[in-house]
This record gives structure tokens, sequence and C-alpha cells, in this order.
């Protein structure tokens, strides 16, 4: 375990329950928790960059479009 000495000993362990208890090696649960975060990330830059290119004008008229209903019974909060 080369990345043994990297981590502290109690994330160490947290990390292998963890990773027993899910039925994945250490190597897997970390690479998976890593790609989960970047995927966040990413996306959160997406939609930051994304919104700066939206114009309240354009958000308006679309929005005109939408009906005004009762949404359907699957759809109710």
């Amino acid at each position: 375990m080369w990345w043994f000495g990297l981590i502290r000993y109690s994330l160490h362990k947290e990390v292998k329950s963890l990773a027993q208890k899910e039925g994945v090696s250490i190597n897997q649960f970390i690479s998976s928790a890593v790609a989960e975060k970047m995927s966040v990330l990413l996306t959160e830059g997406y939609l930051k960059e994304k919104s700066l290119r939206g114009d309240k004008k354009s958000f308006l008229k679309a929005m005109s479009k939408v009906l005004d209903v009762e949404p359907s019974g699957e759809d109710k909060l």
C-alpha cells in the first residue's frame, strides 16, 4: 500500500471499513470517490459557464410559452 503513508490512519481505517461494506477494494473505493468528486466539480463549472451565457430576456420568452396548468398526478410534490 504505497499510499498508506499519504493519509491519516483514522481516515485509512474508515475507508477500509466502508470499502469492505461495499464489497470493493480500497483502491476501487478511493477511485470511485475521486471520480464522483470530479464529476461534481466539472458539472458545477459547466453550469456556471452556461449560466454566464444566458440572458434574462431569452429566459422569460421561453417561460412565457409554458402553459399555466396544474401538474399531472405523478408530477405533484
